[in-house]
């Protein structure tokens, strides 16, 4: 009996968990590793397409403040990299269902053998399901060979946007930082 509170408080926490886990902030990156990016030390940008004219500034000034703390200089055109950006600003929808007591309390059971989801079993309450939507943000920071036009790196961000705009651009701009936290790659990797 101990056993079954245990499992049954472990699984209302993942599934009150979940929602949350699924809102984070995230950032990744990627890269070429069979490049040498002690290489490279002239970029340009090329396309910057965004929803917002502002944050393309925004972006661009923030790319380049990294890149030159990296040592790489900006140039008009003909940089050795080629670096571009694109966000997609939409809606995504969660659904979570949520169940009322059972007339036993947790007594109907959980799990296989009788005690559960499958035929004859289950919760023996009500349910009721909700939608949510929520606007996200993606912002992707390539960065070319421009005179191969290979892909040499990518910077990709994923976050719930608010309401409130300063607290997106603060956002923005942590990402960002977290992209080229240790720019460039050290070292080329066979």
């Amino acid at each position: 009996m101990k056993f079954r509170s245990v499992l049954m408080a472990a699984m209302c926490a993942t599934m009150l968990l979940s929602p949350a886990c699924s809102r984070a902030d995230h950032t990744k990156t990627d890269y070429n590793h069979q490049i040498d990016f002690g290489s490279y030390h002239t970029y340009c940008w090329g396309k910057v397409t965004v929803s917002n004219d502002l944050d393309a500034d925004r972006i661009r000034r923030s790319v380049d403040e990294k890149l030159q703390e990296a040592g790489w200089k900006e140039v008009a055109s003909g940089g050795q990299v080629t670096v571009m950006a694109k966000d997609n600003i939409h809606t995504e929808q969660e659904a979570e269902t949520y169940y009322s007591p059972m007339p036993d309390g947790w007594g109907g059971g959980w799990g296989w053998g009788g005690w559960g989801w499958g035929m004859g079993g289950g919760f023996g309450g009500e349910s009721m399901s909700t939608v949510t939507n929520t606007r996200m943000g993606h912002l992707v920071v390539d960065m070319f060979d421009t005179q191969s036009k290979k892909l040499l790196w990518r910077g990709v961000s994923r976050g719930e946007l608010t309401d409130k705009p300063a607290v997106n651009r603060k956002r923005l701009f942590s990402d960002i930082d977290e992209m080229f936290r240790g720019f460039p790659p050290k070292g080329k990797r066979q």
